[in-house]
């Protein structure tokens, strides 16, 4: 077995809406987590929400930052009928959509949400490789 997970990191401005957002409002299972942070379990990656704050100094960088941040995170899908509904389900929960969903040159059907603190989603159905 691989000992080794990838776990993603936010920054965010409010830990708990944050977490009620990813577990209330995209429904990602909330593992036991220590104060301060909250960690989320995928398919085979860890989301983990940190106090920007905190993740800033623990980087060594400054906690401001404007503008697109050079990354958007993705929820592949299995099915492209997946799309919709849960781009729909983000932005009960609170997020912004910032391109909806639509055919992509790619091949593929895909839509792109910011969530409360502006971290860009693409929810993707691509036709070319298997989500399973």
């Amino acid at each position: 077995m691989d000992p080794h997970i990838t776990l993603i990191s936010l920054g965010v401005r409010d830990l708990e809406r944050s977490v009620r957002f990813y577990r209330d409002g995209l429904g990602l299972p909330l593992r036991e987590s220590p104060p301060g942070v909250a960690f989320f379990t995928t398919r085979s990656t860890w989301l983990s929400l940190y106090g920007r704050e905190p993740l800033a100094e623990d980087a060594g960088v400054a906690p401001e930052g404007h503008g697109f941040p050079g990354f958007a995170l993705a929820h592949n899908v299995a099915t492209r009928e997946e799309v919709d509904p849960i781009l729909a389900a983000a932005v009960a929960a609170g997020a912004r959509i910032t391109s909806p969903a639509q055919e992509r040159f790619w091949g593929g059907y895909s839509g792109y949400f910011a969530d409360p603190d502006g971290f860009l989603w693409e929810v993707a159905w691509n036709p070319h490789f298997t989500v399973s």
